[in-house]
């Protein structure tokens, strides 16, 4: 299950937790999207991740530096598992979805539970820096974390 997990939330856990029930491992694969500049370190978001996932059997957090199909066949991964809000989301994930399958590996998508549907990593971290809540969107310890981090870059 690929992600920037910037910063892992409720819902990707929500999604982890339904894939170890229909795969028998799932690794967490943490990337870095070009695209966005992370808040995070990778090393910081695995080890988030690696602690939120830390009570699941079968599932565990590592860094997925390069292409995810290559990331793949060095895990033994026979499917990419992606979690889905909207329909925004599949309309984005598609197209990335046939060139994994083009690549070799399939792609399966889940949808979100709507309990967690509207969390989004990049909402979490924008009410954080304007010093709302986010305790409760996600995993214990996530929170200190982000705050601290955007303490650092003065945010």
């Amino acid at each position: 299950m690929p992600g920037s997990f910037d910063p892992v939330t409720l819902g990707h856990l929500d999604v982890v937790r339904r894939a170890a029930e229909m795969f028998d491992e799932v690794v967490v694969a943490v990337a870095t999207n070009v695209a966005k500049r992370p808040l995070l370190p990778a090393a910081e978001r695995v080890a988030l991740v690696a602690a939120a996932v830390a009570g699941l059997p079968r599932v565990r957090a590592a860094e997925a530096p390069g292409l995810l199909v290559d990331f793949c066949r060095e895990v033994g991964a026979t499917a990419i598992v992606k979690g889905l809000r909207s329909g925004g989301d599949y309309d984005a994930e598609l197209p990335m979805a046939w060139m994994n399958r083009h690549l070799g590996v399939e792609t399966v998508f889940l949808p979100a539970d709507p309990a967690v549907a509207h969390i989004a990593s990049s909402l979490v971290k924008d009410v954080a820096r304007h010093g709302g809540p986010i305790d409760d969107l996600v995993p214990p310890g996530a929170a200190a974390v982000v705050r601290a981090r955007l303490a650092q870059e003065g945010t």
